[in-house]
């Protein structure tokens, strides 16, 4: 059996088909306060299955009224990545308790085995369930779903884009998004960017090309509608309907010139500011690398501040 795709870190793709992902340290889910929220895990759809995690801060149970929902993606190329790292499980539940929002944390389907726009639907598919089940669901008792915010990190990111895309077309019943907060979006094209021709990014190139060739189905390249932001389909009147957006890029990713693209060719579609957050000297999600450092305690504000301008 020989290695057909592989990034050492992160995935191996062998000749039978088969995928070996390596995986961090992984938080189990908490019913017990600690850190201010606690967490559980739901089956949002059984027959995929597709699951969450929900983060709710200890802060709920004072509250008089409702609170925010913000509805998360995870990055990691569409092929790796998990809700239950334990760097995303801190940044998260910390990020509710901050925010007094409550969070759910979705876990996708991934590729190669499942191809987008599997991905879309697995997340798409959260919000169709906030909108049947919540109501059913204890831990969304003080929930407003008229201020539901979708966030994600990179390939994360990308999926926000494109589930508040098919909202918009579909109008899911008893949801309203207000808000929508991209992490590093992970976008792409057939077309380089400055830095991706670069001689020192060969290796990120060389990376990122595997994780589209993986992710993007059998006969598409990188102008597919999922990579290339510019294929994006939606008329002017919706458009006119897209959620207000903040954009996080990090000074040192590589991936920060996809990021403000994807602002520059927002800001060009809608009627109303986007706004772009550089954090200097940091490099791609680094909040899940260090999810209690000073730099994630800075962003987890901005996007507190975001959700409450509202």
């Amino acid at each position: 059996m020989s290695t057909v795709d592989e990034s050492t870190e992160f995935i191996q793709v062998l000749s039978d088909g088969s995928v070996k992902r390596f995986a961090p340290e992984v938080a189990i889910a908490s019913t017990e306060s600690s850190d201010g929220f606690k967490s559980k895990d739901i089956v949002l759809d059984s027959s995929k299955p597709i699951t969450a995690r929900i983060f709710l801060p200890d802060v709920s149970e004072s509250i008089v009224g409702q609170l925010p929902v913000l509805v998360y993606f995870h990055g990691g190329g569409f092929c790796i990545g998990s809700t239950t790292w334990l760097g995303y499980h801190h940044f998260l539940g910390d990020l509710s308790v901050i925010s007094k929002t409550i969070v759910l944390s979705v876990d996708y389907r991934l590729a190669p085995e499942n191809k987008l726009p599997i991905a879309y639907d697995d997340c798409y598919t959260s919000l169709e369930w906030l909108g049947n089940n919540a109501h059913s669901e204890s831990w969304f008792r003080k929930a407003d779903l008229s201020h539901v915010f979708l966030s994600g990190d990179s390939a994360g990111g990308n999926i926000v884009h494109q589930v508040a895309t098919r909202a918009i077309k579909g109008k899911v019943s008893g949801v309203i998004i207000k808000g929508l907060l991209l992490i590093h979006p992970y976008f792409g094209s057939e077309k380089r960017t400055e830095l991706e021709m670069a001689e020192e990014s060969a290796g990120h190139v060389q990376s990122n090309d595997m994780f589209w060739r993986l992710s993007i189905p059998e006969g598409e390249n990188r102008d597919y509608f999922g990579c290339n932001l510019e294929k994006t389909e939606l008329s002017g009147d919706e458009w006119h309907q897209f959620p207000q957006v903040v954009v996080f890029v990090a000074g040192l990713d590589f991936l920060k010139e996809r990021g403000v693209m994807y602002a520059d060719f927002l800001q060009k579609k809608v009627d109303r500011k986007v706004n772009l957050i550089e954090a200097e000297g940091e490099s791609h999600v680094y909040h899940v690398f260090r999810p209690k450092s000073e730099a994630t305690s800075l962003l987890q504000k901005q996007m507190s501040d975001f959700i409450h301008s509202f």
